[in-house]
């Protein structure tokens, strides 16, 4: 296992990052089509994976009402130090009016739920799920900057905000002495490159862990789906659609992705992931599985390198069309520099 510093902090974390959505839901839409696992299997899976050298956990209060932090946490007896255990809040976890978003109160209540069901006295990277609307980011910030002074979480990161909430957050934190996010949480694949245009470019200057969640587009990318069908029809993507793709788009990318896998003798899901990992600025690649046989396939992706020609040939089908101020900017960008 290769392993990464989280954004600008003194912690490493591996380029695997095991995600436990898979974990819990079992007859509960839509987690039962994710995985729906119990107890043993979230066991299997997950020991399987620190044998492997991943120290990285990621999970959320909401991932199947938080069975899965349940199943974490009891699946990490005994090894809880050997990981760097991450979740997340923000979406509804109960029917009162303040049992969602990111006001003080539900931030201190949701702390307090995730470490008593993940059974630990410490949470190492928290992150907020979303964007709220309604609460400023002065309040969000200040609530888990208490968190982190009370000793019960030690980073604070952020899942599914724009380049500009980000920087605000940031500037926040900065202005008022309080913990900044250290790491982004974002969807980032070869059927999905949106966020090279703003956020990617952000992250990097602003020194920030970059953790991919769905490198593999809701399992579009595993080569179980081409023009013809899907080969397995118990497969994610059969009964829950989702990130949305393009999917004539995605299908060019599958058949070059078969073809760069074949000469490799590897999976189309290795090349997507190996991808993934390879591309600048990116810290680690959630994966979730069903299957140990699945989890290892995703895991030797660290020790995939694609060459020149397969990186070539990956980036023309799936490159982002042109888009303002984009082209504008790099429109005799060289002028700018000294001729040598």
């Amino acid at each position: 296992m290769q392993y990464q510093q989280l954004g600008s902090t003194g912690a490493l974390v591996s380029r695997i990052c095991l995600g436990a959505m898979t974990f819990g839901g079992a007859g509960t839409p839509p987690y039962d089509a994710v995985g729906g696992l119990g107890q043993a299997d979230t066991d299997r899976i997950l020991g399987t994976a620190l044998d492997a050298g991943v120290n990285f956990i990621d999970t959320a209060d909401i991932y199947a009402a938080g069975e899965s932090e349940e199943l974490v946490g009891r699946a990490l007896k005994g090894r809880r130090r050997d990981v760097v255990l991450a979740t997340k809040l923000h979406g509804r976890t109960g029917r009162g009016p303040n049992d969602v978003g990111q006001s003080r109160i539900h931030v201190a209540q949701a702390v307090e739920d995730s470490l008593r069901r993940l059974d630990t006295d410490y949470i190492d990277l928290y992150q907020i799920h979303n964007f709220d609307p309604l609460t400023p980011f002065e309040e969000t910030l200040g609530a888990l900057n208490d968190a982190v002074r009370q000793g019960k979480v030690r980073y604070i990161g952020c899942s599914n905000l724009a380049a500009w909430q980000i920087v605000k957050a940031l500037g926040v934190s900065a202005l008022r002495g309080l913990e900044p996010f250290v790491s982004v949480q974002a969807y980032y694949s070869l059927a999905g490159r949106d966020l090279e245009r703003e956020l990617l470019p952000m992250i990097r200057d602003q020194g920030l862990g970059l953790l991919v969640w769905s490198p593999l587009a809701g399992g579009f990318l595993s080569g179980k789906f081409t023009r013809a069908g899907a080969a397995d029809t118990g497969a994610r993507r059969t009964a829950l659609d989702f990130p949305p793709i393009d999917r004539e788009r995605t299908f060019d990318v599958v058949d070059v992705l078969t073809a760069v896998g074949a000469r490799h003798e590897v999976s189309a899901a290795r090349v997507a992931l190996a991808w993934v990992l390879g591309q600048p600025g990116v810290t680690s690649a959630i994966v979730g599985a069903k299957r140990v046989e699945q989890l290892d396939d995703n895991l030797a992706a660290v020790d995939l390198t694609l060459t020149e020609q397969d990186l070539a040939e990956l980036d023309a089908v799936s490159a982002l069309p042109p888009e303002y101020p984009g082209w504008m900017q790099t429109y005799r960008a060289g002028d700018r520099f000294p001729q040598g």
